[in-house]
């Protein structure tokens, strides 16, 4: 029944997502929905921006084994960045009718600033989808009881996801985001409710983790914790910022009034859910202490499966694993088709000038072919966690992206020699650090943040003589397709 229940998921997922590609008629359609998009749509796009593997089987196993300590980037980090899109970066970026987030840089600061920073954000999708590519699958491993390999699992998602993402674009992407975000909460919060019960109430969960100190939240009094406790915020608090999956979410709006609502509500709703299988993860110490024990020697990802694969019936079983793929197909999608339009708007296209938008749609979609053959290879190779996968990817944008945008939007004095040189020094000192002193008290990517800050007031300050902006040929959504 299990197993019959996914094969009919996803063959409903594979239909929306067919489906949605008849809405598409246009590059903007693929890439942005047309703006079309509602407000409870917006919402859920935005929500599953995040709520994906990482959510349910990472940070869930990171608390068993650090506590609130270890989740500093996310979910903290991680909503804190989609409410600072909603309040900062939603607005004025929906009024340019950009296409990517790189065409802002582009047009802000130059081809060469487009074309370094839509590399470092195509980059920093490498681990975000091969995070999504192996939960799934350890997921149909699991399911099948070990007859399908991991390898072979990650194959078979990872050609679902490309199917139904691959014609529709972001059509897909908002239609099945609607469904799945839907199916997560109903499911995660039926399955919280039945392993609850079976570890003695909620009151009795929380009690236990708060003696056991799995709520010691903030940092000691001392200054390496400190730099630690801001560093692992703000790596995907802000780093995530200049990120084309969440720019594309809000892009897709409707209105730039449903773009900053959408942003802040999924934000905020995607902080107090992920907080569900946290709950469902620690009751499995008072249910099964044993499997708790073997499964954090080996892979304690496999806790929270394997909790729900023992101790509960078969309809929670379905309502869990529904919502565990939910969760990643969800992620999988939007995370796939970003670097792939951001790879084909803003590094191909200057190359192929001459192509029409009928053309420059089908090279975006032979793109997405690609980088999902791609980072399905990159997965089955890693030997890293899903949450080391996931706040490893932002690293990278946070040591070159950030800071060129939020200057770039908020301070008239910014240049292009600025962010040029901000760019590299933000990259020099990230990877010097990386490479000499990983360990230091300032992590390598703040510590770069900090020196691209410096670089672009001081870059910005200095005689212009060095560098001369050239931006090309802008590319805007084709307005046309919203009326």
């Amino acid at each position: 029944m299990l197993i019959g229940f996914v094969a009919l998921y996803l063959a409903v997922s594979i239909g929306i997502g067919l489906y949605a590609a008849t809405r598409v008629k246009n590059t903007t359609d693929y890439v942005a929905a047309g703006r079309h998009l509602p407000l409870y749509i917006t919402v859920a796009t935005v929500f599953a921006t995040w709520f994906g593997s990482e959510t349910v089987l990472g940070i869930s196993a990171t608390f068993l084994d650090e506590g609130m300590r270890g989740l500093w980037s996310d979910p903290f980090g991680a909503s804190l960045c989609l409410i600072l899109v909603g309040l900062f970066f939603a607005r004025p970026l929906y009024r340019m009718n950009l296409l990517t987030l790189g065409d802002y840089y582009r047009q802000r600061f130059g081809r060469t600033t487009e074309v370094l920073c839509s590399i470092a954000i195509v980059l920093s999708y490498l681990g975000w989808v091969s995070a999504q590519i192996t939960a799934l699958g350890l997921v149909f491993n699991t399911l099948s009881d070990g007859m399908v390999s991991n390898e072979t699992g990650m194959l078979i998602g990872a050609g679902i996801v490309l199917l139904y993402t691959l014609f529709g674009g972001m059509w897909s992407v908002a239609l099945t985001d609607f469904m799945q975000m839907t199916i997560i909460i109903v499911g995660l919060i039926y399955v919280a409710w039945i392993i609850g019960d079976e570890a003695g109430g909620v009151a009795t969960v929380v009690a236990h983790a708060s003696e056991a100190g799995k709520f010691n939240f903030l940092p000691e009094l001392s200054v390496p914790d400190m730099i630690a406790f801001t560093a692992g915020i703000l790596t995907m608090g802000f780093g995530s910022i200049p990120q084309q999956d969440v720019f594309q979410r809000v892009n897709s709006a409707r209105d730039e009034k449903t773009a900053v609502r959408g942003s802040i509500l999924g934000g905020s709703g995607y902080f107090l859910f992920a907080f569900v299988p946290l709950f469902i993860a620690y009751a499995a110490t008072l249910i099964d202490p044993e499997l708790v024990a073997t499964y954090q020697e080996s892979d304690s990802q496999q806790i929270l499966p394997q909790l729900i694969l023992n101790h509960t019936p078969i309809f929670a079983q379905v309502m869990f694993f529904g919502a565990l793929l939910s969760a990643i197909m969800s992620t999988a999608s939007g995370t796939l088709l970003a670097p792939s339009v951001t790879f084909a708007e803003n590094i191909l296209r200057g190359t192929f000038r001459k192509m029409d938008d009928r053309q420059f749609l089908w090279l975006t979609r032979a793109v997405v072919v690609i980088f999902a053959l791609f980072v399905t290879w990159y997965a089955m190779r890693s030997d890293e966690s899903i949450h080391g996968m996931v706040e490893n990817a932002y690293k990278v944008t946070l040591a070159t992206a950030f800071v060129p945008l939020a200057f770039g939007l908020y301070w008239k004095r910014a240049t292009t020699q600025g962010a040029l040189l901000s760019i590299f020094i933000g990259l020099g000192v990230w990877l010097s650090l990386e490479t000499f002193a990983p360990e230091a008290v300032v992590p390598p990517h703040f510590a770069a943040m900090l020196a691209g800050v410096l670089a672009m007031i001081a870059g910005s300050l200095a005689p212009q003589s060095l560098i001369k902006p050239s931006h090309g040929q802008p590319h805007h959504l084709d307005t046309a397709a919203k009326s």
